[in-house]
């Protein structure tokens, strides 16, 4: 076996101008594949499925950023665009152990499946909302006019956000997801994230409503609660997840039915169902491209190579999304029939997988039969080539969604 250290490492564009093609090399170069982050950080992604799901749940990788050898020696500094996530604060997504499960239990407490089907209506009252506001035919982008503004009112109405503050945490978070921030306005972003979300804990104490943030203020197991700063941490990782999955998932959607109009017709007649299409979407175009991070504690092996002590791991679900050995020969398709849908791993796999991918689903469960019984001839409105992605390396994010609704 060989730690890899000789080898050329794969860097991930940070313009993201080639997503399937760049998932192709690292399948290639798979299933432990040396890449280069945005600004030059070396680390190491799995990019296989089975290869994932065993470190997924292996205790020698953890989220401690303290066990990460470049962090410590100082190379990473504050202000690289993706600290933020690599580094996000107190949460359930950055602790193993115990302390994992502490924290998932509280958030558990509050974050009931009752609570989420309760979102049921709300989410059929928004989609019906934006349906309406839409013009009946001509050319719209439909992220920006339907597949953005759903998830972000459901997640303000979920966590008790005030809607005045949307637009400006719109403004935040693409700075906080971007590879292309300005380092001198990382860590400014960082912190008024914080304060967004401290005011509105602090809100939330002052006066309780039915809302998530007043569940993780009251939730307790055996006299524990969450402080206020795991609160805020937690908040902010919930929204973030929250909404970039979410749009990203009904995006995807639209665009893979219509680069596959027979897909769309076996659906729009009922052949299919509309949880095939989500999962199939989640599986060929999933809406994460890569998580960051995960930390050796011990050397790992991975296939032929190994991941040294002190480095770091990310997961390249873009990647393993279409692997071969896990979804057959077929497995670069966009197949609403396919049989093995269910198996992919896009919201993660182990202790840390998310804990709001029900809630994802039922949006876009919502949704995209509305938005096509509203607009069955609906259609891409350019050609698939010229859909820009995002400068986001760990999201399959489009800048816009420009569609023909009739």
């Amino acid at each position: 076996m060989t730690t890899g250290t000789e080898e050329a490492r794969i860097p991930l564009d940070p313009f993201v101008t080639d997503l399937d093609g760049e998932g192709a090399r690292l399948r290639a170069a798979g299933p432990l594949a040396a890449v280069e982050l945005p600004g030059g950080v070396p680390v190491w992604a799995v990019t296989h499925h089975a290869e994932a799901k065993a470190l997924l749940t292996d205790p020698r990788l953890v989220k401690d950023i303290e066990v990460w050898g470049a962090w410590r020696r100082g190379e990473i500094p504050a202000d690289w665009p993706l600290i933020g996530l690599a580094n996000p604060g107190r949460s359930m997504l950055t602790v193993d152990g115990a302390e994992h499960r502490r924290l998932r239990t509280l958030v558990a407490q509050a974050l009931t499946a009752r609570r989420v089907e309760h979102m049921r209506g709300r989410i059929t009252e928004l989609t019906d909302r934006l349906l309406d506001e839409l013009p009946a035919d001509g050319v719209v982008d439909l992220k920006a006019a339907f597949a953005y503004p759903l998830p972000m009112y459901v997640i303000a109405d979920l966590m008790g956000i005030d809607e005045a503050r949307l637009p400006r945490l719109k403004v935040l978070f693409e700075k906080f997801f971007s590879t292309q921030t300005p380092p001198e306005e990382v860590v400014a972003t960082l912190t008024e994230l914080a304060s967004v979300m401290g005011e509105t804990v602090a809100a939330k104490r002052a006066a309780p409503g039915d809302d998530l943030t007043s569940a993780l203020i009251q939730a307790s197991e055996n006299g524990d609660h969450l402080t206020d700063a795991e609160i805020v941490s937690t908040l902010q990782l919930m929204v973030a997840a929250g909404h970039e999955t979410t749009i990203s998932l009904i995006v995807n959607a639209v665009v893979n039915l219509s680069a596959h109009p027979e897909q769309r017709d076996l659906v729009l007649s009922g052949k299919a169902d509309w949880s095939a299409v989500i999962e199939e979407t989640l599986r060929f175009s999933t809406p994460t491209s890569h998580v960051l991070i995960r930390f050796a504690t011990e050397d790992v092996p991975v296939g032929e190579k190994v991941i040294p002590a002190g480095d770091a791991l990310i997961v390249s679900y873009g990647a393993l999304g279409r692997d071969e050995r896990a979804h057959g020969p077929t497995a670069g398709s966009f197949d609403v029939t396919r049989t093995s849908g269910n198996r992919h791993i896009s919201f993660g796999h182990g202790p840390h997988v998310c804990p709001g991918a029900a809630l994802s689903r039922m949006e876009a469960g919502v949704a995209l039969p509305a938005l096509y019984a509203r607009f069955p001839r609906l259609d891409l409105a350019v050609p698939v080539a010229e859909l820009r992605n995002k400068p986001v390396v760990t999201q399959n994010d489009l800048f816009e969604l420009p569609v023909r609704l009739a």
